[in-house]
């Protein structure tokens, strides 16, 4: 069974969705005139509350929650894979791709918002089905949209989180993951069950901790590792356009492996494209569409351009420091052994990053899932998921879950599809609200939209 969901996976992660997720980060990039030059605007709104305007959760809130579900084990173990797979050069292009997917990010903040109803309960409800739906007139995109990451998320965004923090916590602490699943699912539960509220207000606190405390963390590895960090940079930029023999500390690479593995890592790291983030962006508190998409754009720089950078230029530097130990790890291995070389300081930073990054990645992708069954059946779906979703919590902290990872990767892959649909579908959409607010220096002016209520 493994054998089939592997080559599923080789297929829908393969070069044709590669392609398509970094073709569109770019097409995207040129038709807003490089919207990436506005990312110091961006966090600046995300600090600057829009009281006066609709909304569940200010700005940064909707930005937290998106950073918590992005933010996670593939920031640090993800990049590993890449280095281990595709050599240093991976980094290079892990680092590319965030610059180029925050294009893709800030166009789908844009639509989720444009698009955004009302529910039943006078919330606001939004993310790709709902552009697809509104914008593309193609509701049936949109329901297979929300069927593949209402199934995916209780796997990409839940079991198997739960399974690396109870790994992690038994192997530094020898604490039985039975323990650790029980403390996860007690505290996940007071979280979900007040909903986004709840979520934005734990994640607003939560991702500064979390994001600042790895990156300090990551600054002071780089600074005991400076003698060899000039090295570094100069192995991570040359190896990114040539082929590397095998020495070093390194496997051997060639120009493609590093393109491949770098681009492959960045994109799933950073969700870009994958239409995920969105759903959240829609509860925003926020007077016009290109206001969020600046705000929710910002999270790509944070998630790859700083914290995968960093972690990258970790791992680099702490292999050519130390070739021998390091010869042939891959994955997570790698991590923790480049971690760990750096005494006291590494294994405090590697294991309280991988247990917040986890974490934080289930309460924001539980708002996904929950938010997709709603547009599937209606806020009847509320209750029983959430309830669900902590239970899986529990399985998945105490149990194997390769078999569920891959089937999860699969739709994870299957999803961001129709997403792309409406990315380059509604692309005019994008250009005209980014001309009518940004390039028309009307960033305060309101939209005219009228927000439907639907029966759901």
């Amino acid at each position: 069974m493994m054998d089939v969901i592997s080559s599923i996976q080789g297929v829908v992660w393969g070069p044709v969705m590669l392609v398509l997720l970094f073709g569109t980060h770019v097409f995207l990039t040129i038709r807003t005139r490089v919207i990436q030059r506005y990312v110091f605007k961006g966090i600046k709104l995300s600090v600057t509350p829009d009281k006066e305007a609709e909304g569940d959760v200010s700005g940064f809130g909707a930005l937290a929650t998106a950073l918590a579900a992005t933010i996670g084990t593939g920031n640090i173990v993800g990049v590993a894979t890449a280095i281990a797979s595709g050599g240093p050069g991976a980094v290079f292009w892990v680092w590319i791709t965030g610059c180029f997917g925050i294009a893709s990010k800030y166009g789908e903040a844009v639509l989720a918002i444009k698009y955004r109803v009302k529910g039943k309960d006078g919330g606001m409800i939004g993310g790709p089905m709902y552009a697809l739906e509104r914008g593309l007139k193609q509701k049936w995109l949109g329901v297979l949209f929300a069927l593949f990451a209402g199934l995916a998320c209780f796997g990409i965004g839940n079991g198997t989180q739960g399974n690396s923090i109870t790994g992690m916590v038994n192997s530094t602490f020898g604490v039985s993951p039975y323990i650790t699943g029980a403390i996860l699912t007690v505290l996940t539960g007071l979280v979900i069950l007040g909903g986004v509220k709840s979520i934005a207000k734990v994640c607003e606190k939560l991702v500064p901790f979390m994001a600042g405390f790895y990156i300090l963390g990551c600054i002071i590895i780089l600074v005991l590792n400076r003698a060899y960090l000039g090295e570094a940079l100069v192995t991570i930029v040359s190896s990114a356009f040539t082929p590397r023999a095998a020495g070093g500390g390194f496997i051997g690479s060639t120009f493609m492996l590093a393109v491949r593995f770098g681009i492959a890592r960045g994109l799933f790291t950073n969700e870009a494209g994958l239409g995920s983030a969105p759903i959240v962006d829609a509860a925003a508190v926020t007077r016009n569409p290109v206001r969020q998409g600046l705000i929710a754009m910002t999270g790509v720089f944070w998630d790859t351009v700083i914290v995968c950078a960093l972690t990258g230029l970790v791992l680099v530097s702490s292999i050519l420091r130390n070739p021998g130990e390091l010869q042939g790890l891959t994955g997570g291995d790698l991590t923790s052994k480049a971690f760990g070389l750096i005494p006291v300081v590494g294994p405090i930073v590697l294991t309280i990053g991988l247990i917040t990054f986890a974490w934080s990645t289930i309460l924001g992708w539980s708002y996904y899932g929950e938010r997709c069954w709603v547009y599937l059946v209606g806020q009847k779906a509320i209750m029983p998921f959430r309830i669900l979703w902590t239970i899986v919590v529990f399985i998945g902290s105490v149990v194997s879950l390769d078999l569920i990872w891959g089937v999860a990767d699969i739709l994870n892959a299957l999803m961001a599809f129709p997403n792309l649909i409406a990315l380059l579908g509604l692309s005019g959409v994008i250009v005209a609200e980014t001309k009518k607010y940004l390039f028309a220096d009307n960033m305060e002016g309101w939209s005219d939209d009228e927000i439907p209520t639907v029966d759901k």
